[in-house]
């Protein structure tokens, strides 16, 4: 009996556990899905819970993991990957890993954030207690300075901070108080995004919206008391609501097990997800470094191109299905309203139409209700149709196809 285990049941480790159960011989594979808790999070849906959202955002692990694969809720101490075991309060051996364990903010990284303010007049957005806080504090937020802050690069879903800052715009425009709110968004980067095209688009909306920007800047700390960020170059941004995106950090057992950089995200070939320096270790999703977004659509995508890579690899054979670092976002603009990027590895996003070319239904780098409708219509999806592992009928691999190069008017 062969053993796979898969270490994190979030979007890639579920998809993958459920695929392969349908393609591995039951009497020849043992799966097992390791997680510490039973709560899975749809992650999109907190950027809505501090703007009044509900929906289904909590629901029980097991309730998704098909039959036929071991569920086992335990913390990981420690992988031993040379000899192939790792450690959960007892010692559980495989002959494949497939680590899934994603990425998770860390505030205590930068000195003075989790001080006396934290959640009091400094939130964030990225857990489900974080957002619910954050949704009280707005809807008591009458005026002042509002700044929405990364700490670093990468994050999970890179373009959300961006979303909150759109949302936040309309929500206080809904409430009659924008003209008494200075909105500032805060960036370490160069740009508001990683991609020139998509950033110049961006920006131009920050611009529109009377959003001030202020970019290469890179924190040192966050003072409490005088509530201000302190780069490292001097500058200070006072805040009288300072919403961040904390440093992101792949799980400490994979510092603890040798297996990561210094952000403790697993070195992986970007287009097999095969360990660097192990033979039978996988990284996907949040918990591998390769160069594209920490996002969903990346671990969707990924996943399955994995599967066929799996299964040729337990064979003895080479894998083919190589990923290209796709990667789609619904961007969050207020309003009702949402745009679209598609992108990967080599391509920026471009605009369009997508995912049939001429007829979309949804516009790339383009504000539209259409796009927004789709985002909040995915969540049906992914209970239903991603998690289970039953097929969407999107190209895991980017294609070219309804894209375009930006006009001037565009």
């Amino acid at each position: 009996m062969r053993r796979l285990v898969i270490l994190g049941g979030g979007t890639a480790g579920t998809i993958v556990a459920n695929k392969l159960r349908d393609r591995l011989d039951d009497s020849s594979w043992k799966i097992t899905v390791v997680d510490r808790d039973d709560t899975h999070i749809y992650q999109p849906g907190l950027l809505l819970l501090p703007f009044g959202g509900t929906g289904d955002i909590l629901k029980p692990r097991g309730r998704f993991i098909a039959d036929g694969i071991e569920l086992v809720m335990a913390e990981v101490a420690r992988v031993d990957a040379e000899a192939s075991t790792l450690e959960d309060g007892r010692l559980l051996p495989y002959d494949y890993l497939v680590l899934a364990t994603g990425t998770s903010p860390r505030p205590d990284q930068t000195p003075g954030m989790l001080g006396k303010q934290w959640r009091q007049s400094v939130f964030d957005f990225y857990t489900y207690d974080g957002a619910v806080a954050l949704a009280h504090a707005l809807r008591h937020f009458d005026g002042g300075r509002l700044v929405v802050h990364i700490v670093d690069m990468p994050i999970k879903c890179p373009v959300a901070p961006l979303e909150f800052t759109f949302l936040a715009d309309a929500y206080l425009r809904e409430r009659g108080v924008r003209d008494d709110v200075e909105l500032v968004y805060v960036t370490p980067m160069s740009e508001v995004f990683t991609k020139p095209i998509a950033a110049s688009r961006l920006g131009s909306m920050l611009d529109a919206r009377k959003i001030l920007v202020e970019t290469d800047f890179v924190v040192e700390r966050l003072d409490p008391d005088a509530k201000r960020l302190v780069s490292y170059d001097d500058r200070e941004i006072s805040f009288d609501l300072l919403v961040t995106v904390p440093l992101n950090m792949g799980a400490d057992f994979i510092a603890r097990s040798g297996l990561g950089d210094e952000l403790n995200y697993v070195p992986v070939d970007k287009q097999t997800f095969l360990s660097k320096k192990y033979p039978n270790v996988f990284a996907l999703g949040d918990a591998s470094d390769i160069p594209t977004s920490k996002a969903g659509s990346v671990a969707h995508f990924s996943a399955e191109l994995f599967v066929e890579n799996f299964l040729q690899y337990v064979q003895g054979n080479p894998m083919t299905h190589l990923f290209d670092g796709h990667a789609n976002c619904f961007v969050e603009s207020g309003d009702g309203k949402a745009l679209l990027i598609d992108f990967n590895y080599d391509t920026e996003p471009l605009p369009g139409r997508y995912p049939v070319p001429r007829l979309g239904p949804f516009s790339l780098l383009k504000e539209s209700a259409i796009n927004h409708r789709g985002k909040l219509a995915f969540r049906w999806m992914y209970w239903n149709v991603l998690l289970p592992g039953r097929p969407i009928p999107l190209p895991a691999n980017m294609s070219m196809a309804g894209k375009h190069q930006p006009r001037e008017q565009e």
